[in-house]
This record gives structure tokens, C-alpha cells and sequence, in this order.
């Protein structure tokens, strides 16, 4: 009998424009193109280059990579990107994924303070889903910790399979952080899962984003599920490396990223060889 031969799946593997922090979006582009990525994800942030479409289209065609998803600006950091509006936020996200021809906009469920924007947001995604072909993937994120005492900082409620959204995002340095399962976390969104940001964690208070092995998190597990399942959505790579201490040793971590994440992926696949 023949030796099985591996099967690539079909889901895409993609570099956040994060990841190269505290360089520029336009680093990113570069980086994912030498080592060889199929696409980016823009985090729109402070970085005007992330704010201007016909520069992210113009980086886009240079390096000859494909802009896959757009990140809303929706950290603390990030409260006036865009407007300080969320759904004006959401709009512009919208937009720009639709002129960039990226399939995704991730975007994170509101703060409690957000009172009006978190008591609308459920049927505000819904609403917003329906007017385009870009899917809005709502991503899980994690209570807040100082030392023994928790804080509740999203609503409706920061594990964002316990609302009704079309689409998910799940984050694995997220899932470290609120010390939760992550393979139950990928069941509960089933099909719903849209979009995944690939990291490690070891369940520190912190949002860790560690290179993809280096933590405690069921990484390869992960991988390995979504391929078998016919994953058709993305994965990107959105890890911490600025404690790099060069941009040699940035870069040798975004590879190892993109090796492991590609391995995991390959394994899992199997079809006969003729």
C-alpha cells in the first residue's frame, strides 16, 4: 500500500500587521512577503499608514501580498482612530475591507462603559452583516485581573459564544488569559468560526501573544482540528515580538511562527498517494 501523501488545506495563513510592533505596518508587509505569507491583516491603529486605504492598497500591490482581513480599532489605545464612534468605526472597517478586497473585519466586543454601543451590539453586527459580503468576526477576549480580583470589562460578555453572532474570532492568547478551554471554545463556534488569531499563552494575567508553542495553549491541536474540519476561513499569525532585540531575531520569530502554524495545518491532512 502506497504512503499517505500530505494534503495542504485550503485556509490561508496570514501576518498581522501587530506582530512586527513597535515597527511600522509598512515592515509588516515587508516581512510577510520575504517570508512568505500568503496575506496580512492590517491592526488599524495609531500608524496613519493603517488608517489610509490607498496606502495600505499601494503596499498591498508592491510587495505583491494580498490584504486578507482589517482589524477595527478597537483597543484603548485606538478610542479615536476613526472617530470616536463604534459604529462609525465599524463602517470605515467595512469600507476599507471591501476596497481592499480583504474577506474579514475583526472586531472586539465593546467595553462595559460603552453602555449604549454594548446594548446595541449584538443586532448592530447583525444589521451590519447583512448589508455586505465581508464577514464581521467577533473575537473572544478575557476578564481583567489585578492580583485576586477580577473585573468584567466587555459586554455583553467577553467569551462571545454566549451571543448569537455569524461570525468568530478566536484568539489563543485570549483563550490563555481567561484560562479557558480553547478546543471547547472552537466546538461551541462550530461553523461560526470565521477567523482565527494564532498565539500562545501560559495563563498569566497578561495578554501574552507568544510565538505559537512557547506557552500552554492547545496550538497544534487547534490546527490540527481545523484542518480536518474543512476550515475555510484564516489564520494569522498575531504575536508580541517586542522584546526582539533585533529586527533579525523579530523576523526569526514571525518564521518559526509561520513553520509551526503551516506544519500543524499539513499534518493533520492525509490523502492516499496514487
Amino acid at each position: 500500500m502506497a504512503e499517505p501523501a500530505v494534503k495542504i488545506p485550503d485556509a490561508k495563513v496570514a501576518l498581522s500587521t501587530a506582530s512586527v510592533y513597535p515597527e511600522s505596518t509598512a515592515t509588516a508587509f515587508e516581512i510577510a512577503a520575504r517570508l512568505g505569507y500568503d496575506g496580512v491583516e492590517v491592526m488599524v491603529w495609531t500608524d496613519p499608514v493603517s488608517q489610509d486605504i490607498e496606502a495600505l492598497r499601494r503596499l498591498s500591490d508592491y510587495h505583491r501580498i494580498p490584504i486578507l482581513a482589517v482589524h477595527a480599532p478597537c483597543l484603548l489605545i485606538t478610542q479615536r482612530v476613526w472617530s470616536t464612534d463604534p459604529w462609525t468605526k465599524l463602517q470605515r472597517a467595512r469600507a476599507a475591507a471591501e476596497k481592499l478586497d480583504a474577506s474579514t473585519v475583526v472586531v472586539h466586543p465593546p467595553f462595559r462603559w460603552q453602555r449604549q454601543y454594548a446594548r446595541d451590539f449584538v443586532t448592530g453586527i447583525w444589521r451590519m452583516a447583512n448589508e455586505t459580503d465581508v464577514r464581521f468576526a467577533v473575537e473572544n477576549m478575557y476578564p481583567w485581573r489585578y492580583r485576586d480580583r477580577e473585573m468584567l470589562a466587555y459586554a455583553p460578555d467577553w467569551d462571545v459564544t454566549k451571543d448569537d453572532y455569524r461570525h468568530f474570532t478566536i484568539d489563543l492568547s485570549h483563550t490563555a488569559t481567561a484560562r479557558s478551554d480553547a478546543l471547547d471554545m472552537v466546538d461551541r463556534m462550530g461553523d461560526r468560526l470565521g477567523h482565527v488569531h494564532l498565539a500562545d499563552g501560559r495563563g498569566s494575567a497578561k495578554d501574552e501573544h507568544l510565538v505559537p508553542g512557547r506557552g500552554t495553549q492547545p496550538c497544534a491541536e487547534v490546527l490540527e482540528r481545523l484542518a480536518l474540519t474543512g476550515f475555510d476561513g484564516h489564520v494569522v499569525i498575531e504575536v508580541n515580538t517586542r522584546r526582539a532585540m533585533s529586527s533579525a531575531e523579530r523576523e526569526a520569530d514571525l518564521a518559526e511562527a509561520l513553520a509551526f502554524t503551516r506544519l500543524h495545518l499539513a499534518s493533520a491532512v492525509k490523502v492516499p498517494r496514487r
